[in-house]
């Protein structure tokens, strides 16, 4: 096991700062493309992606914020901007009424749909485009497992708020 107290060895470092930037710059250019084709942010566009693939077009709020890797509030505040925009709806979980559903409307799915051509042009021009076949499947394979890893803790929603169960 390695010291958790040690820096990272000059390896460990250029692999850090190399998928540091490349997820920057990859961010970067989709994000623009997602301003200029839907007037989108890069968030907004991964809610709205993934109601698009989710079964009914609709997703528990915590588990989107969950799937996007974002804060509740932060979520609450995109989801309000889709929201008066016509692309999803929220309405209270017919299971759970603490729980709020989003589902995408056909304006939505109209929206990726129109963005999705460009979105994926920027992914292939920028990122698969510099690898090999055997590059991909490689790059796959460890992002699986590093993927795996973090998520191995509890999801962020089913950690405690801040604020919220201390004793006082």
């Amino acid at each position: 096991m390695s010291d958790p107290t040690a820096g990272l060895n000059t390896e460990q470092l250029g692999a850090y700062f190399a998928l540091m930037e490349v997820s920057s710059l990859l961010q970067y250019a989709v994000e623009e493309h997602l301003r200029a084709d839907g007037d989108l942010s890069w968030v907004q566009f991964q809610i709205l992606a993934r109601l698009v693939d989710a079964p009914e077009g609709r997703l528990r709020m915590t588990d989107l914020a969950d799937g996007v890797v974002y804060s509740r509030s932060g979520l609450t505040y995109q989801a309000g901007l889709l929201d008066k925009r016509g692309l999803i709806t929220r309405s209270p979980s017919p299971d759970d009424e603490r729980s709020v559903m989003v589902t995408v409307t056909d304006a939505g799915r109209e929206l990726v749909a129109r963005v999705l051509p460009g979105h994926v042009a920027q992914v292939r021009g920028l990122l698969f485009e510099a690898m090999s076949d055997e590059d991909l499947a490689a790059l796959g394979g460890v992002l699986a497992r590093v993927r795996a890893h973090m998520r191995a803790t509890p999801p962020r929603s089913a950690k405690p708020r801040a604020g919220r169960n201390r004793a006082g």
